[in-house]
């Protein structure tokens, strides 16, 4: 007999798939389930980059949906990441193969719906329009005319306002570089998800008493949450699950990696070479040491290798020329230029031992308009932002 073909009903195919990423994401948070069941994400992220494995210069692929398994990509509790550099998935062809850091997502829908906790009648702020997925969720939630999205990017913001008006959704979109000033009045819940540093005096003046912040700290993986107290501080504590998100920036891409840095820093003997005085740290995976750094040390530029036999080497760079190397193998740091980066990570490194390596999600944070900081649980290390 012949074989019989699957009839597909796309709506109800994307709807059970979505309603199964729901009752995934929101099992702690019942009152997003109808925001995340009903939202089409695939209207929103209809082609997304992934990373190519083993490429160098790291590299992107464009991902479209799978034909027998369309919705399963687009509604997994994933990142998808829609623009790469100056180049959109939109306007991408399947032969590109960019070279970039990411510059818009459609963020996790697990972590977003456990960002915020918003009340009835709140007024939002969402910082960072990326695919609009966000807002969407949001407009859901609390309505359209309580949501403003905002982003630094006029494609990103006018994509998301015309494919989220295609399913009957309208918040207040508005293209704003979220450093400066805020469109519309005054905000309960100003939510980010793009990082900043420090947390921009515009958002605490629009911030309404009893507001909340939430937001990651630049260059780090620490995630905030903060209330604005009657004395016009806002007030509270890190988060103890990290998170990361792409840094505000103020132009379609982000400036050039410090390329010419590390081709200095390579192989040479640099100014200065001795011993390490301890086992070669691991940043990415001791994510809370390369936070502090970050923290005491910006905007420093990490990258690391794994030769063969094991031997891991690991780089640190500044835009000032500024760069240190150091050597499992031979236990050696190099150094050159106007600052010592590994003595301040050493330093960074020691301060914490000896302060018993505490959690970070122990430290409580203010934020006022003269000053940002980051409080250590015993009151003795104050990292300003």
């Amino acid at each position: 007999m012949p074989s019989k073909e699957r009839t597909i009903d796309p709506v109800t195919e994307w709807t059970d798939t979505a309603r199964k990423l729901a009752e995934e994401v929101t099992a702690t948070a019942p009152e997003w389930y109808d925001s995340v069941s009903s939202t089409p994400r695939h209207q929103l992220v209809p082609r997304w980059w992934e990373p190519i494995p083993d490429s160098y210069p790291f590299a992107w692929g464009l991902r479209t949906p799978q034909p027998d398994h369309p919705w399963a990509e687009v509604y997994a509790d994933e990142t998808l990441v829609t623009r790469v550099g100056s180049l959109h998935a939109d306007g991408a062809d399947l032969s590109d193969r960019p070279t970039g850091l990411p510059t818009s997502s459609s963020t996790l829908p697990g972590l977003i719906v456990h960002l915020l906790d918003p009340h009835e009648h709140d007024q939002v702020l969402d910082v960072g329009t990326g695919s609009g997925y966000s807002a969407a969720l949001l407009a859901h939630c609390l309505g359209d005319n309580h949501v403003t999205s905002i982003d630094v990017d006029p494609y990103l913001v006018d994509i998301a306002r015309e494919r989220l008006a295609n399913f009957g959704r309208t918040p207040r979109f508005e293209v704003a570089d979220a450093t400066g000033s805020l469109p519309g009045a005054d905000y309960d819940r100003i939510l980010a998800t793009v990082s900043v540093r420090p947390i921009p005096p515009a958002w605490l003046d629009a911030l309404r008493p009893g507001g909340k912040i939430v937001a990651t700290i630049t260059g780090t993986s620490l995630l905030i949450n903060a209330d604005k107290h009657a004395d016009g501080v806002v007030r509270g504590r890190v988060q103890p699950d990290p998170a990361t998100f792409m840094r505000t920036r103020h132009e379609t891409d982000y400036p050039a990696r410090l390329d010419q840095v590390y081709d200095a820093a390579r192989d040479q003997p640099g100014d200065e070479t001795r011993q390490l005085t301890g086992p070669l740290p691991d940043v990415w995976d001791d994510w809370q040491l390369r936070c502090l750094y970050e923290l005491d040390t910006p905007d420093i530029e990490n990258r690391s290798a794994r030769r063969d036999g094991g031997t891991q080497i690991m780089w640190l760079l500044a835009a000032d020329g500024s760069w240190a190397r150091a050597n499992s193998e031979t236990m050696t740091v190099h150094q050159s230029g106007p600052h010592r980066l590994w003595d301040d990570l050493e330093r960074v490194r020691a301060r914490w031992t000896s302060a018993s390596r505490f959690p970070l999600h122990t430290m409580t944070v203010e934020l006022a308009a003269d000053r940002n900081a980051l409080i250590s649980p015993d009151g003795t290390w104050t990292l300003e932002l």
